[in-house]
């Protein structure tokens, strides 16, 4: 097995943080989801889910198109879209209950294929040259074959059969899936290999090679490779498909999931029970967020295949606190459907290829229902995961997070220093992905989605502010450091010019917008963030340093990339100066009534805090900076500080947050331009508890370094004595 780089930071009761408990007595309320969670709910919920798609279906059953968006893919690979989702679903309930059908889901399943493999019918099924969303169906539909063999596939009239592998075998021989694609390929063709049908090896051996080029460690995959081959694609993907499939894959084949798909889905796991908070809210960041319950696909993989750190009452109690997690937000509506959103319906969340079926990938959170009711799943005493017993600070070094929890208030807050899916050539122009690039995700917050939201982002985010007091954007995220307490990471930030957007993204601009109605870019300087935590605390540094660039008229330095030549080529260099912004933890409630801002400011500086009408508060606090010159004695407990935060502020949102109708980011920013070097200081804080109490406040101190370059050293010493020393120095 591979383990966890080190194991958690955690923090006593007595550090500034919201405490936690050690124990999990019998009445603790964070085990009784599990308790209402019972099989036979996780079943009555499946069936619910599949009776409420029947009046979308098309009469023959092969075409499901439930309301919501279309997808790129169009209507018609939307519908088979739904047959395929909904058919796993019914695979893993028919599987596990070994045949027992009470709503005839056999045949209504086996009608669809009749009419979906059917060349010249009305219902027929795109092909895979026909529309490549395809291969992504066809690979659930092999899966469902293959898990209800016995009563569906082998009581199949002949002529089904055949029309079904013709099918399925337009994936064979068919390349470029350089992501967890390729896994819908091995399980096709693994399928079409069980039933006498056509495959390649060749397929496979290239699948392989592919798959372990981006397996970057403790469980981790980068799904796919960015700009320049760098593999910083992290989000749930990594647990959803990466390691679901291979377990279905081996259940194809009849045969134990592989020892090393064991060994690294039980270290994925031993890392991802730090991304669920308490209350059971999964970590809102990535793309796909709409599938929701999918979430939970590779905790019931590792409980099926024996590859786990939990026990089996640590895996139920998380599991049923995701499932009541989203029951208790409305995830399903009124008609019994799971529409676009992540609590209840909401558009925003979608990416290009999600239509109104696709949040029925949710059906992989339904995989513990292959394990029978005397799994000891079912069956032994809930127990508290470790993850949720104490508050603890931990470095996932694959996707570069350092992730912070508070059990008490189910508050895990990821904050992101390696992760960045920056797959646009450097010629294109390119946003910030609100999904990736936030310095900030938790379970508990969402980025700010609206249009102007993501042309110019203030949430979770630190930026330099242009002479019109436009956000920057963060680029390519290059890591400089990680451990338990400190983070560190930078990007060269740019521009996005939105003809028709002003400063805060929304309204008009000053007439600086491109005439010819097409958004641009401008680089700026090379933007270091740091995250210092501690509970709930988060002291967020920043510095900017000019970025490296050829001499004019002059040749490149050795060693120049090509992306960097592309980069110079593409895009004009803002000159600044610049003011800096940082962004605290955007809040959402149902109605704007029940956000309230607050401001204040004394000698230990200037503070700005949305609390909400439960007592959740997120606020920003700015923090002094004791600097000194390189070579001088530091200073003094007694010797002033400056802060250059002194602008406080919070912008309100209607519309921007999937978790609520109104929303509030708080803010601190500088009213004078910041110098290169120049050191910005802020407590950030995101807790559901003690939210008004205002506790000392962290000492910041800096030795500078030489003019205009990073600094020379800097420390964070914590109220009750803690000092944590935050690298400044070169990529690791």
């Amino acid at each position: 097995m591979t383990p966890a780089a080190t194991p958690p930071r955690t923090f006593s009761t007595t550090d500034a943080t919201t405490g936690g408990t050690t124990g999990a007595p019998a009445s603790d309320p964070r085990l009784a989801p599990a308790r209402r969670w019972t099989r036979d709910r996780w079943l009555a919920t499946a069936d619910g889910l599949l009776d409420a798609v029947l009046p979308y279906a098309s009469p023959g059953g092969a075409l499901i198109a439930l309301p919501g968006p279309v997808s790129a893919s169009g209507v018609w690979s939307d519908g088979l879209e739904g047959y395929a989702r909904t058919f796993l679903l019914a695979a893993f309930r028919l599987r596990g209950e070994d045949g027992r059908d009470p709503a005839g889901l056999i045949e209504r399943y086996a009608d669809g294929l009749r009419h979906g493999t059917d060349p010249t019918g009305d219902e027929r099924w795109p092909r895979v040259d026909e529309r490549r969303q395809a291969v992504v169906e066809a690979a659930s539909v092999a899966i469902g074959l293959s898990e209800t063999r016995p009563w569906l596939w082998d009581r199949l009239d002949d002529g089904t059969r055949q029309r079904t592998v013709d099918w399925l075998s337009g994936v064979v021989g068919t390349r470029g899936y350089t992501n967890n694609w390729l896994w819908f390929q091995n399980v096709i063709e693994a399928f079409l290999a069980s039933v006498g049908g056509p495959w390649e090896q060749s397929d496979l051996d290239h699948n392989a090679e592919t798959a372990e080029s981006l397996y970057v460690g403790d469980g981790w995959y980068s799904d796919g490779r960015g700009r320049g081959g760098r593999r910083q694609n992290f989000d749930h993907y990594a647990g959803w498909a990466w390691h679901v499939y291979p377990l279905l894959h081996a259940r194809i084949q009849g045969r134990p999931l592989e020892r090393v798909h064991a060994d690294r889905l039980r270290a994925y796991l031993d890392q991802a029970r730090h991304l669920v908070g308490s209350r059971g809210a999964p970590m809102l960041q990535g793309r796909s967020v709409t599938y929701r319950h999918a979430v939970l696909a590779p905790f019931w993989a590792g409980a099926v295949a024996d590859a786990t750190p939990l026990s089996p009452g640590a895996t139920r109690t998380l599991t049923a606190a995701v499932a009541e997690h989203f029951d208790a937000a409305g995830a399903v509506d009124d008609r019994g459907l799971l529409p676009v959103g992540w609590h209840r319906r909401y558009d925003r969340v979608r990416q290009l290829y999600t239509g109104g079926s696709s949040p029925y990938w949710a059906s992989k959170g339904f995989l513990g229902l292959l394990l029978g009711a005397d799994h000891p799943v079912w069956t032994a005493a809930p127990e508290l995961p470790e993850a949720w017993q104490e508050p603890h600070a931990v470095a996932l070094r694959a996707p570069g997070w350092l992730v912070s929890a508070t059990p008490t208030d189910g508050v895990v807050r990821l904050l992101n220093h390696g992760s960045d899916r920056a797959i646009e050539h450097a010629l294109t122009v390119r946003g910030d992905d609100p999904f990736y690039r936030r310095l900030a995700y938790s379970g508990v917050t969402s980025p700010q989605l609206a249009a102007g939201d993501v042309a110019a982002p203030l949430d979770s985010h630190t930026a330099l502010l242009d002479t019109r007091g436009v956000p920057s954007h963060r680029d390519t995220v290059e890591r400089v450091h990680l451990d338990d307490a400190v983070a560190v990471s930078r990007s060269r930030v740019c521009w996005l010019d939105v003809p028709g957007r002003g400063p805060d993204g929304e309204g008009p601009d000053d007439g600086q917008g491109d005439d010819a109605g097409w958004a641009g870019l401008r680089l700026g300087p090379v933007l270091t963030t740091a995250s210092v935590v501690r509970g709930p605390d988060e002291v967020r540094l920043a510095w900017w340093t000019p970025a490296t660039t050829a001499a004019p008229g002059r040749a490149p330095a050795p060693g120049t990339t090509a992306e960097d030549l592309d980069r110079d080529a593409a895009w004009p260099v803002d000159a600044g100066p610049w003011r800096l912004h940082v962004g605290g933890w955007p809040l959402a409630a149902a109605k704007d009534g029940a956000l309230r801002v607050e401001r204040s400011a004394d000698r230990s500086g200037t503070l700005v805090r949305v609390v909400r009408d439960d007592g959740t508060s997120s606020h920003v606090r700015a923090l002094r900076v004791a600097v000194e010159d390189g070579g001088a004695p530091a200073p003094s407990p007694g010797t002033p500080a400056e802060t250059s935060l002194d602008v406080v502020g919070a912008v309100r949102r209607a519309g921007s947050d999937p978790l609520g109708a109104a929303s509030a980011v708080p803010w601190l920013r500088t009213s004078a331009p910041v110098a290169a070097g120049e050191v910005v200081a802020a407590l950030v804080v995101l807790t559901g508890e003690d939210g008004a109490r205002r506790r000392p406040a962290p000492a910041v101190r800096v030795r500078r370094g030489a003019d205009g370059g990073p600094p020379a050293a800097v420390e964070v010493r914590w109220p009750d004595g803690p000092v944590d020393a935050v690298p400044t120095g070169s990529a690791s």
